[in-house]
């Protein structure tokens, strides 16, 4: 059905079964982790980021990437994609058959040497070999840059700093840079600060962002960025997720509250809002926590109370 054109379209990334489960004390099991995916396919996501191929060493909860890609359902229409760190975790995320592939660098040197043990010069390089490679495999690459609102070891990041490392990420070859607020320090004037520059010498279209929402603003910097043109966001369902810098985070957007804002406002995103609250309803059960999602546990709530208004 085509879309109407006074309903622009936002592409919600998915990110809850990769950078929402990572951090779970809880080790969740592949199966489990296929049928998350499996319904949030159903849902109607474009993208949803399943998974890493990261050195199990180091982040154990995703060492089953290659099993979770082979037994979802891949739904028409939605691209399923992995975070890799260098050559070694392309070749199997092409052996997995992923669709896209994302690489992450950081806009503060700190960061970077504490994330990845490599300075930023040394990321961009290391990634320019894997936006190579995986163009020649027939694959995307998305690119995040993390902290570029602030990060927790140097404090303020430059806007100048931001705009300079993502010309470099797009330089590299990646398709579009995830601006990342790692530790959900942003605000709605800092977003409009960052976006101004950034959108004086990026196109929007280039540009997607990464709210967390530890300080209650991630919606708002939506708002914020909506009025730059901005029409990708990433989001957790359940608002799962989280950074193992910012101690007590309550995680990722939550993807059910960034949807009933979009949905009201009028923007088009092919989600189906009733459905991803299916999806992530399970999950509390499995990772034994309380998903911090509102509309979430508004919607939980008025369930239970039809339930037991009906019995």
């Amino acid at each position: 059905m085509p879309r109407e054109a006074s309903r622009p379209f936002v592409t919600v990334h998915e990110v809850g079964p990769r950078d929402g489960l990572q951090n779970e004390a809880v080790t969740v099991g592949t199966p489990e982790k296929i049928a998350f995916v499996d319904r949030l396919s159903a849902a109607g996501f474009k993208a949803i980021e399943v998974s890493s191929f990261v050195s199990p060493k180091w982040v154990p909860q995703m060492a089953d990437a290659g099993d979770v890609f082979r037994g979802i359902a891949r739904r028409p229409g939605t691209r399923y994609s992995a975070l890799v760190p260098n050559l070694k975790g392309l070749e199997r995320a092409v052996e997995a058959r992923v669709t896209d592939v994302a690489v992450f660098a950081a806009a503060s040197e700190t960061f970077s040497r504490r994330n990845i043990n490599q300075s930023i010069d040394d990321s961009l390089a290391n990634y320019r070999e894997v936006t190579r490679a995986a163009a020649a495999a027939g694959l995307r690459v998305r690119g995040y840059l993390s902290t570029a609102f602030g990060c927790p070891f140097e404090g303020d990041v430059s806007v100048a700093r931001v705009i300079e490392l993502t010309a470099q990420l797009l330089d590299v070859g990646v398709f579009e840079v995830a601006v990342s607020d790692t530790i959900g320090i942003a605000h709605p004037g800092q977003v409009k600060a960052v976006l101004t520059g950034l959108t004086g010498a990026v196109q929007p279209d280039r540009i997607a962002l990464h709210f967390h929402d530890t300080r209650g603003t991630a919606l708002a910097n939506v708002l914020a960025a909506l009025d730059f043109g901005i029409r990708t966001f990433d989001a957790s369902s359940g608002g799962l997720g989280g950074c193992p810098y910012a101690p007590g985070a309550s995680g990722n957007l939550a993807t059910e509250d960034l949807l009933y804002l979009l949905h009201g406002l009028g923007y088009e995103t092919g989600v189906s809002l009733d459905a991803v609250v299916q999806a992530s309803q399970p999950l509390e059960g499995i990772v034994g926590h309380r998903l911090p999602s509102r509309y979430l546990q508004a919607a939980l709530a008025t369930g239970s109370a039809r339930a037991s208004s009906s019995t």
